[in-house]
């Protein structure tokens, strides 16, 4: 299980500059007017770990696979862009897909590149984009209130939901967020939440995206957004996408050499993956065949059951136990063999909570 990102933002904020440097590759277009992205542009992409490349070296396996995250590029909002301004309301449809969004917002000035709405104010510019993912929300519970109201009568089990939903409309026009509804967990919303999906109800990552000053990040545009991520306990995260830009073009030894001249000490991708974990509270746990080490990712808290579902459904269903070996006695040891011999592997029930960095072995009912 990987986990799957959606970048929005207005036009002309740098999602598409993004994308590309996330994902290594010139998939998107991204040029200098309005809606230059239409169609949104996907990408996987493999999740770089370091304890993935240490467990490699102890065991030699012939292959190693990461996990991953999907990023999914989607046309610029505008005002009205929930009643179908700019084509927005085919664009909002596809946030409701990911797990999480990135909210790209220009913190950067630059008369080649035009503003939609003048100049860079990104607390104004962030508002019009959360009140189009509200105003989609809005529409949604609308519309699925009317149709379960109908249904009802056929169906008493939506007698329980209907009160709760119409509270949950009355939240959402107070400007509120799905999120942040005091009833978003009870049991009978559960189920509700997981079908509609709303926009509002996903965590948020603020991307300021600024120019190559390496003192953006004392900015007044850049302490707007972390101001914003932190009124809203949300992540927030800096990066500066046209220096990201010309890494996709540079060979791999060049690249560090190239960010630490900017004073920059990670790339976009490793910065928006640890940011996104914690947005997410995700977890990483590494599993050892003969031939292939493997990274998974699981949100924290998951039993060991689930965890084993992720890699197959059998896996879950059939659970006996797992064998569990945490890494820093895994890399400290040497490998499994010498973790048995200095008692530090272990073995858990169907309670058992994973761990990050956990390395695990599954054994089910086939």
């Amino acid at each position: 299980m990987g986990f799957k990102i959606g970048i929005v933002g207005l036009p002309n904020v740098g999602k598409s500059t993004i994308f590309n440097a996330l994902s290594g590759a010139r998939l998107a277009q991204a040029e200098n007017y309005p809606f230059c992205t239409v169609e949104p542009n996907h990408a996987i992409v493999r999740v770089p770990d370091s304890r993935l490349e240490k467990i490699a070296s102890i065991t030699n396996p012939e292959k190693i696979t990461e996990t991953t995250v999907e990023f999914v590029d989607i046309a610029g909002l505008v005002k009205n862009a929930s009643k179908g301004e700019g084509l927005g309301n085919q664009f909002l449809a596809h946030i409701s897909e990911t797990d999480a969004i990135l909210h790209v917002v220009r913190c950067f000035s630059d008369r080649n590149v035009a503003h939609v709405t003048g100049e860079t104010n990104p607390a104004r510019d962030i508002n019009i984009v959360e009140t189009e993912l509200l105003l989609r929300d809005i529409q949604m519970l609308d519309d699925k209130l009317d149709k379960i109201t109908k249904q009802v009568r056929n169906d008493k089990s939506l007698q329980a939901v209907i009160p709760h939903a119409g509270k949950l409309l009355a939240w959402f026009n107070e400007g509120k967020w799905a999120s942040t509804f005091p009833e978003r967990d009870s049991e009978p919303l559960q189920a509700f939440f997981a079908e509609m999906r709303f926009i509002t109800d996903k965590p948020v990552i603020y991307c300021a995206n600024t120019d190559e000053n390496t003192s953006a990040e004392n900015s007044a545009p850049v302490k707007a957004v972390k101001a914003i991520a932190e009124e809203h306990n949300s992540q927030a995260m800096l990066i500066a996408a046209r220096v990201e830009d010309e890494l996709i073009d540079m060979p791999p030894d060049d690249r560090r050499e190239f960010l630490k001249s900017y004073g920059i000490t990670e790339n976009g991708l490793a910065l928006l993956v640890r940011t996104g974990y914690r947005a997410l509270d995700l977890v990483s746990f590494f599993t050892i065949q003969s031939n292939q080490v493997q990274a998974w990712t699981v949100r924290r808290g998951s039993k060991a059951p689930k965890a084993a579902g992720v890699i197959h459904s059998d896996f879950e269903h059939g659970f006996i136990r797992a064998e569990v070996i945490a890494f820093d006695d895994f890399a400290q040891h040497g490998g499994e063999h010498n973790c048995r011999t200095a008692g530090v592997a272990r073995t858990e029930g169907k309670d058992y909570e994973v761990r990050d960095g956990d390395i695990i072995k599954f054994l089910f009912h086939a």
